[in-house]
């Protein structure tokens, strides 16, 4: 009985083997969280084509916009464990929705192989020139002043700049107004009018109006200074909170039990991917920093979001839907 198991376990173990050496056979699908436009799938895009070329199988973006990211993430999770399904993960998809939802219908943990982080894409903290702040420090005096008849704009309930945000205000000890929109046009529209002075938001949005004067930059919300905006401090040295770090990031998952030989496959050529010269070039004028991992460091990464940003969630007023 004993070798009967042992046999049946190796065999499995075979074929996986095979499998692993054969593959890809045919195109791979790349879900996608997000419609066409925007980061995730400019993300999406570079990673695929680049991707082509050393697999010699097609890397096909498939958009599956809708519920914050959940429909690709949930198709993601229950694929077949091939290697033909991946998901282009986020901090939606692996941390947020499923700190909101009541009963996701996927474990970001459980249902998933992560295969390496991307890029991460810290946010910029610009207020409008009219309100009295020059720094992170000036903001938080500000208000601790008074408490909440500053205003702050972002995204949506739930979006990474709503999270930010309200990570600044519970490591900060402040009371800030949260005024929540549809989506960034028309929250940019009304930062820049000063009916709301304060948004975190994406450097690639932000930086044009930084750059004429419409909008003032006192912050940056990665853990370094970015490469490609080095005057801005990052929030954490500029309002003196150690560990402040927040922000959206990409990376690469697939279905759980997913051979580790295609996992591995595929990290190779990810990271091989994201350090190019021309990639690197083409996410740092986008204010991205490219940042590939090992399959364990991505896994620990998720956890880590999972964790800190259910945190944030718990710890906020607001009321997620």
């Amino acid at each position: 009985m004993r070798s009967a198991v042992f046999k049946f376990l190796y065999l499995i173990l075979l074929c996986a083997s095979v499998h692993a050496q054969t593959y890809p056979t045919k195109a791979i699908r790349l879900l996608v969280p997000q419609g066409a436009g925007g980061g995730n799938d400019t993300m999406a895009r570079l990673i695929a084509q680049k991707l082509t070329v050393p697999l010699k199988q097609q890397v096909a973006v498939d958009n599956r916009p809708g519920a914050g990211g959940m429909i690709a993430a949930d198709l993601a999770s229950k694929a077949p464990p091939d290697g033909y399904t991946l998901l282009l993960a986020n901090v939606a998809t692996m941390a947020i929705i499923p700190n909101v939802q009541k009963k996701p219908p996927y474990d970001p943990l459980r249902d998933f192989e992560p295969i390496s982080l991307l890029a991460q894409a810290p946010l910029l903290v610009v207020v409008h020139p009219s309100l009295p702040v020059k720094s992170m420090k000036d903001l938080i005096a500000l208000a601790k002043a008074k408490p909440g008849l500053v205003n702050y704009a972002s995204n949506g309930i739930g979006s990474s700049t709503h999270l930010a945000t309200e990570l600044f205000v519970m490591m900060a000890g402040i009371k800030l107004t949260h005024v929540p929109y549809k989506g960034l046009s028309p929250a940019l529209t009304d930062v820049l009018s000063g009916q709301v002075p304060l948004m975190f938001s994406s450097a690639v949005a932000m930086l044009p109006h930084v750059k004429t004067g419409r909008l003032r930059a006192i912050g940056i919300t990665s853990a370094k200074r970015a490469a490609s905006l080095p005057d801005i401090p990052t929030v954490a040295e500029a309002a003196g909170l150690k560990d402040y770090e927040a922000g959206s990031w990409y990376g690469l998952a697939a279905p759980a039990g997913t051979p580790r030989a295609i996992i591995d496959l595929l990290n190779r050529e990810t990271v091989l991917a994201m350090k190019a010269p021309d990639v690197i070039e083409r996410l740092n004028f986008e204010g991205v920093n490219a940042a590939p991992t090992t399959p364990e460091e991505f896994g620990a990464f998720i956890r880590k979001e999972y964790g800190r940003i259910g945190k944030v969630i718990r710890a906020s007023d607001a009321k997620f839907e």
